[in-house]
């Protein structure tokens, strides 16, 4: 069996490389980071104009119609530049949903701004209240030909720039709708996170907001789009995770081959041959199982568990490979004027970000539980 990537997908990769490589640089980085701004407003305009936000979007709303695999090939790269754009956000939890699960007159409305980058979406699926995504504590009840929210929702990436945030929120026992709320609406709040890889997120307070009938995706009785957003979301994180360490490692390699102690590099070293290789087989890992999710996901196949084991190593492996990489730079890992510090916050963040590597295990014992 061929596991290569088409010919059509190496393109879209070096596209998207190319792009990050030229606007993603470390001085532009610090440059953003001294004016107090994160978001790379050129860069994104650049994707956009070379078709990329529109990768996982039908070509009838001006997108590439492509999938899930062509986005994560799109992430891989984000995470390898550690670029400040919201790719993540608007297309993974905004866009892929409403393609998905929304109404024709939602998917035009929506998806060509996306597509052409003039519109950013996001997703809210953290809460502090509930460790599980599928089961929020926010909650929305049926009012006429309108829904009422309630509810906190904690670490919205890009929550302070999108234009629609799509809120799970409980509508009934054992039931989730999926609620594209206005940012602006009375009854919402948004308060300024940093989280750990400072990239700012947002704190949402809902209280008493309303949301027309229009703005619903899917239909909030049956509660069936929530699953789907998980697992989409999740693989998305680990798609990132495979980019970044990717890059740390091999920033890693360059420089242990031109560091030089005792007059030989520190690459011929046995100790960092060893490092090294435990941490290849880590991010080997990561990658293989990240894939596997996403073509899975991408064919429509039965992916929870296979999500989840991705999750696992994209949290354990990614600390793993991160850290390694830290040690074997030596004093250099940990100064902020060197790149690699990025990727270290980086890979913790997306660590964290919707379960850890404990939390993981746990989902799967439980899994096997019922199987037995």
């Amino acid at each position: 069996m061929d596991f290569a990537f088409t010919s059509e997908q190496e393109a879209l990769r070096e596209l998207a490389r190319q792009i990050l490589q030229d606007h993603a640089t470390h001085e532009r980085l610090r440059a953003l980071e001294a004016s107090g701004e994160w978001f790379d407003r050129t860069a994104w305009e650049e994707l956009g104009k070379a078709k990329l936000l529109g990768v996982a979007i039908a070509e009838e709303y001006g997108g590439s119609g492509l999938g899930v695999v062509e986005l994560g090939i799109l992430l891989e790269e984000v995470g390898r530049a550690v670029a400040p754009v919201p790719v993540l956000a608007s297309l993974a939890l905004g866009a892929l949903p409403i393609a998905h699960f929304g109404s024709p007159e939602q998917r035009a409305r929506w998806l060509p701004s996306v597509a052409s980058g003039e519109v950013i979406l996001t997703g809210a699926l953290v809460e502090l209240d509930s460790r599980a995504p599928q089961q929020p504590t926010t909650v929305a009840k049926s009012d006429g030909k309108q829904w009422r929210l309630d509810g906190v929702k904690t670490c919205v990436p890009a929550g302070g720039i999108a234009e629609r945030i799509l809120v799970p929120a409980r509508t009934g026992r054992d039931r989730v709708g999926l609620f594209l709320v206005d940012p602006r609406t009375s009854g919402v709040t948004r308060e300024p996170q940093s989280l750990t890889h400072r990239e700012p997120h947002t704190r949402l307070t809902l209280t008493g907001v309303r949301v027309p009938s229009a703005d619903v995706i899917g239909d909030p009785a049956a509660g069936t789009p929530m699953p789907w957003l998980h697992e989409h979301a999740v693989a998305a994180y680990c798609a990132t995770q495979v980019g970044v360490c990717d890059r740390a490692l091999r920033m890693t390699a360059e420089y242990t081959v031109g560091r030089q102690q005792f007059g030989v590099p520190i690459a011929s070293f046995q100790a960092v041959h060893q490092r090294a290789a435990d941490a290849y087989i880590d991010l080997e890992a990561m990658r293989l199982t990240a894939w596997e999710a996403l073509y899975r996901l991408s064919e429509g196949l039965p992916a929870e568990d296979h999500v989840t084991i991705a999750k696992f190593w994209a949290a354990e492996a990614g600390q793993h490979v991160a850290v390694a990489a830290q040690h074997l730079h030596g004093g250099i890992g940990v100064d902020v004027d060197y790149p690699l510090h990025r990727y270290f916050m980086w890979a913790k963040h997306i660590e964290l970000m919707l379960g850890s590597a404990s939390e993981q295990l746990a989902r799967l014992g439980a899994r096997l539980a019922e199987q037995s």
